[in-house]
């Protein structure tokens, strides 16, 4: 079972000026609030996540085991949502089950970076997965219509294997697609956003092509939704952990820092960063007020940031909020041999295991967080596997709608987003965006 650490958020001899357990107590009815309202959106069918550990995998099942053997790669073209979890999966879990099957994901559109992904891969044994609801994401259907164009020239004749696409159940453009070409695909949920989507055909159907046990994964999920269905904050982790880092929003500290000790892990950091930022970074709460509400979040990897960003967390602004992410057991591990039994400096690494010096320098780090005030928890995963990966992904997601309830600010809508797209969309000569694109060239003539 996954373990939230909590110990350093509250206060105590060591954080004097940490969040005291008694304002947790204080926030019941605030907290009692936010669960009714998560209840009624649940009812309302308005956050499809919670019910997605009951989610009918057969169809991918049946899709994989259908797929010809000689397809050993699968390029995910998506964006956000769309890509950051199907990543963070793989990179947690490849080595974990040293998987077969290989994944690549391209999530922007930078030709440098289209032109590395075709370098390493053979166009002959490769699967392309177009993701995205709407139809009209611009970065991922520029991708799709020049690997498409791509494919058609190579296999004229049987491209349309080569691809699959996920998107809106019945709407848009890519549906219409799939109608006329044939191809094969999946679905994105209408009660479902795309950055909460990771446990939807979204990243399970990349994790089943590499070999990811996917109902493991909702085993998992199903698990966490069962522990964070308590109202007590003190056994409900995503409850206890969203209301603590509100209060720090409070006490100013803007800025959330989730460190992996894994490089397993740290794509998930990633993950983190889209849920939490796009989800609580808000303008305008519930009511139309204007409120400029979020936490900003970052990431860091243990050891490597020890040796680059931790003396600004200790010495620097107490601004921060840190979560480490840890592990127990490795499925991989080295003895570190004694080559220099007769040098201190070094004799007493001699016998240790890699994964003993990860975990050492883990404590230390939040020793020294700890020493210097600076509040700080820890999200233990007993292994690296399905289970305690859906574990995680369930607890934040219900923990990032939780604290955007007691923020009074819609967690699933991204206006901000929206902006930049039209921006986009205008910029590149859409139509229907004439209006847009004046005020564009109005604002590069300010600039000249």
């Amino acid at each position: 079972m996954l373990r939230f650490e909590y110990r350093n958020l509250l206060h105590s001899k060591d954080l004097p000026t940490a969040i005291p357990a008694s304002k947790v107590q204080d926030f019941r009815y605030a907290c009692m609030q936010a669960h009714e309202e998560i209840q009624a959106d649940r009812k309302a069918n308005v956050l499809g996540f919670y019910e997605l550990p009951e989610y009918d995998v057969s169809p991918i099942l049946d899709y994989i085991s259908g797929i010809d053997p000689h397809f050993d790669t699968m390029v995910v073209l998506g964006i956000g949502g769309s890509a950051l979890g199907n990543r963070a999966l793989y990179s947690a879990l490849k080595t974990e089950r040293e998987l077969k099957r290989r994944l690549l994901v391209y999530d922007n559109v930078d030709p440098i970076y289209l032109h590395e992904i075709l370098s390493q891969i053979d166009l002959d044994t490769t699967l392309f997965n177009v993701i995205t609801k709407s139809g009209t994401t611009a970065e991922t259907m520029a991708g799709y219509m020049i690997l498409t164009d791509i494919l058609k020239k190579r296999h004229p004749e049987d491209y349309t294997k080569r691809i699959i696409i996920t998107t809106d159940r019945e709407k848009g453009f890519l549906r219409q697609v799939i109608q006329n070409e044939g191809y094969q695909s999946f679905v994105v949920p209408d009660n479902v956003g795309g950055r909460f989507s990771v446990l939807t055909d979204v990243g399970l159907l990349s994790s089943a092509f590499v070999g990811i046990n996917i109902a493991e994964l909702l085993r998992g999920a199903a698990s966490m939704r069962q522990r964070c269905e308590k109202l007590d904050s003190f056994e409900n982790p995503a409850y206890l952990n969203g209301l603590l880092h509100y209060l720090y929003m409070h006490e100013g500290k803007k800025i959330s820092v989730m460190m992996p000790y894994s490089n397993s892990l740290y794509d998930f950091a990633d993950w983190y960063r889209q849920l939490w930022a796009e989800s609580l970074g808000k303008r305008h709460n519930s009511k139309g007020r204007e409120v400029f509400v979020g936490q900003t979040p970052v990431k860091a990897l243990g050891t490597t940031d020890q040796h680059s960003q931790v003396q600004l967390y200790t010495e620097g602004p107490n601004d921060k909020v840190f979560t480490f992410l840890g592990v127990e057991n490795f499925k991989h591990d080295y003895v570190i041999p004694n080559l220099h039994p007769e040098r201190g400096e070094v004799s007493y690494l001699g016998g240790k295991k890699l994964s003993e010096l990860l975990n050492a320098e883990w404590l230390a780090t939040e020793i020294a967080l700890t020493k210097a005030h600076r509040p700080n928890c820890n999200i233990v995963f007993p292994a690296i596997d399905e289970f305690h990966i859906g574990e995680f992904i369930m607890m934040y997601e219900i923990q990032t709608v939780f604290t955007g309830k007691l923020l009074h600010i819609d967690p699933l809508d991204q206006p901000g987003v929206e902006a930049g797209k039209i921006a986009t969309y205008a910029l590149m000569g859409k139509a229907g965006y004439d209006k847009e694109r004046a005020e564009i060239q109005e604002y590069l003539k300010a600039k000249d």
